[in-house]
């Protein structure tokens, strides 16, 4: 946002699905007898190979470094609040949520959009709402089966993570502050919880699925110096990745065999406006959008590439989501209000 998997947990929560009007943002089968054979003689090949012969060096990753073929999956509307915030995996399907309308989404491959939910209306209409002043719907993840969905409201009985229940209604599993601006979200499966974070208090939440809430991170690093800090967060061998949109920097936490934070690194920096980001599947390379100048990126160490531009239909992006070879980036226009989209894009390596 300018300025991404168990059991099901409840808590107790009143639930509307009332809309508001948007506002305006500033920002085996058998096996043949001759592939047994063959499988017999490459066994008997390795055998007759020297003990102390080298093992065989594993091929580079090739890096992506281009993107073409870009397509619109689907052109939104401003009007209803469609501001794509953040965007997973569900199927053929991917799923966003809306941030002005408050939503929950799911767009098919023909571009058919599918309002799975909407969040409470806030008490006092969310105009307390750090920063930006108004209710918004911002990180997404799908665990067994279920979407969990951050909300930020400026009130404490709204503001939190909230669970998305088969017949349309969100259920509140765990309150956040009323003060904080909770953003980004994935699903630490080894550790059985979720981390958030917040973009305006600069902290990382550890979430348990019981609820529990605990600060996993206040790491100076993650600090909002002017418009918004911590933002876009991702798992990645065993470590956290978290984007800091102020600072313009990706970095990278250590996790302890407990589960706890340690130390921070910058990992990447000169990226202003960071939003969210994915992993591309070509090793530590990471895809990320940058929100006020309408870029999407692919960055490797401390050095980037812009892949995507206002001229491929981008309108600041707000996060990217990779499958294979093909992305999705969500575009949420929060500046200029005009054409949010979800695009598709080929990822290749020139």
């Amino acid at each position: 946002m300018i300025g991404e998997p168990h059991s099901e947990v409840r808590a107790d929560s009143a639930r509307t699905d009332t809309k508001v009007d948007p506002m305006p943002i500033l920002r085996s089968s058998t096996i043949p007898l001759g592939v047994i054979a063959a499988g017999l003689l490459v066994s008997l090949a390795a055998c007759a190979t020297p003990a102390n012969a080298p093992a065989p060096e594993s091929a580079p990753v090739t890096a992506y470094s281009a993107a073409s073929d870009t397509s619109t999956l689907v052109g939104l509307d401003v009007s209803a609040g469609q501001l794509p915030e953040n965007i997973v995996s569900a199927g053929d399907n991917v799923v966003v949520t809306f941030a002005a309308s408050r939503q929950v989404a799911s767009v098919a491959p023909d571009g058919e959009v599918d309002i799975l939910g909407t969040l409470p209306t806030p008490a006092g209409g969310g105009v307390t709402t750090p920063v930006l002043g108004f209710p918004l719907a911002t990180g997404l993840a799908l665990v067994d089966g279920s979407y969990f969905a951050l909300y930020a409201t400026g009130e404490a009985d709204t503001t939190g993570l909230w669970e998305l229940g088969s017949d349309g209604t969100f259920t509140l599993v765990a309150p956040l502050p009323a003060t904080s601006l909770p953003n980004g979200l994935t699903f630490d499966e080894k550790n059985d919880r979720f981390l958030a974070t917040d973009s305006a208090l600069g902290v990382i939440y550890s979430i348990e699925r019981s609820g529990e809430v605990q600060t996993w991170s206040d790491d100076p690093q993650l600090a909002m110096s002017g418009f918004l800090g911590a933002n876009g967060i991702q798992l990645h061998d065993g470590e956290v990745y978290v984007s800091n949109l102020d600072a313009g920097t990706i970095l990278r936490i250590e996790v302890g065999d407990d589960g706890a934070a340690g130390s921070v690194r910058v990992v990447a920096s000169d990226l202003a406006g960071i939003d969210d980001f994915a992993f591309t599947g070509r090793g530590d390379q990471i895809i990320a959008t940058l929100n006020p100048t309408s870029e999407v990126v692919l960055v490797d160490g401390d050095s980037h590439t812009t892949v995507l531009s206002e001229d491929d239909g981008l309108t600041n992006p707000t996060s990217v989501l990779v499958r294979g070879d093909t992305i999705y980036v969500a575009s949420a226009a929060y500046v200029n209000q005009d054409s949010p989209n979800l695009l598709t894009a080929t990822l290749s390596a020139k």
